[in-house]
C-alpha cells in the first residue's frame, strides 16, 4: 500500500510540475477559438491556413548577426510570426517592409516578429539587404543550412508561420502578403487573447 501511495503522490507532483513548467498549455486554443480565427481572415489573410491542432515544436538552431546560435525556444511565452525568406526571392523582398512595419506596430504586445533568412552565403548579405531596404525593427537572423525550414516543411518562399506561445505552428501562409494589414492585427489579437495563460 505504501508503494502505491508513493507512486500516486509522485504522479501528482509530476503533473503539477509539468503544468507549472508549461503554463501556456492552459491557454491552448479550443475548436471555437480556431473557428473564430478562421472567420477573421480577409484580404491576403484568406490564404492563411489555420490548423485544427498545433504542429510539433521545431528545435533546430539558427544564427543571429554575431553567429550566436539561437532556437525558437529563446522567444518562448509569446506568439511568434516567423517569416522564411531569401534576398534572391522577389516576393520576399516585396513583402519585407510590411513585415518590418508589423514588428513596429506590435511592439509591446505578446508577439515577436522574425524574418529568418535562408540565404546560404554570409550573413553580411542579409544585413546589407536590411540596410538597403530600410528594415529597422527586425533582428538579422539566418537559417544558413535550412534546418529550421526543413523541419518546418517549408517548400518555396516566402512562407510565414504563426506559432503559439509554446512555439508550435498553428497557422501558415504560403506566398506574399501585406503583413501590417488590419486583418493580420485582428488575427494576432485573437491569438494573443485566446492563448493567454490563465491567471
Amino acid at each position: 500500500m505504501r508503494n502505491l501511495a508513493t507512486l500516486g503522490l509522485a504522479a501528482l507532483l509530476y503533473g503539477v510540475t509539468a503544468w507549472a513548467v508549461n503554463p501556456a498549455f492552459a491557454g491552448d486554443m479550443t475548436a471555437d477559438d480556431v473557428t473564430a480565427i478562421k472567420d477573421a481572415r480577409t484580404g491576403d489573410m484568406t490564404k492563411l491556413v489555420v490548423h485544427d491542432a498545433p504542429k510539433s515544436r521545431v528545435e533546430d538552431a539558427f544564427a543571429d548577426i554575431d553567429g550566436k546560435k539561437m532556437t525558437l525556444s529563446d522567444f518562448g511565452g509569446k506568439v511568434i510570426v516567423l517569416n522564411f525568406w531569401a534576398t534572391w526571392c522577389p516576393p520576399c523582398r516585396a513583402e519585407m517592409p510590411s513585415i518590418d512595419r508589423l514588428s513596429a506596430d506590435m511592439a509591446g504586445q505578446d508577439v515577436t516578429v522574425l524574418a529568418l533568412s535562408t540565404d546560404r552565403g554570409s550573413i553580411a548579405r542579409v544585413r546589407s539587404f536590411f540596410k538597403d531596404v530600410g528594415i529597422k525593427n527586425l533582428p538579422v537572423i539566418q537559417d544558413k543550412r535550412s534546418r529550421v525550414a526543413r523541419s518546418s516543411a517549408v517548400i518555396g518562399l516566402p512562407v510565414t508561420l504563426i506559432l503559439d506561445r509554446e512555439g508550435r505552428e498553428i497557422a501558415r501562409l504560403q506566398g506574399e502578403a501585406e503583413w501590417d494589414s488590419d486583418a493580420v492585427k485582428t488575427i494576432l489579437g485573437q491569438i494573443i487573447n485566446r492563448t493567454a495563460p490563465e491567471g
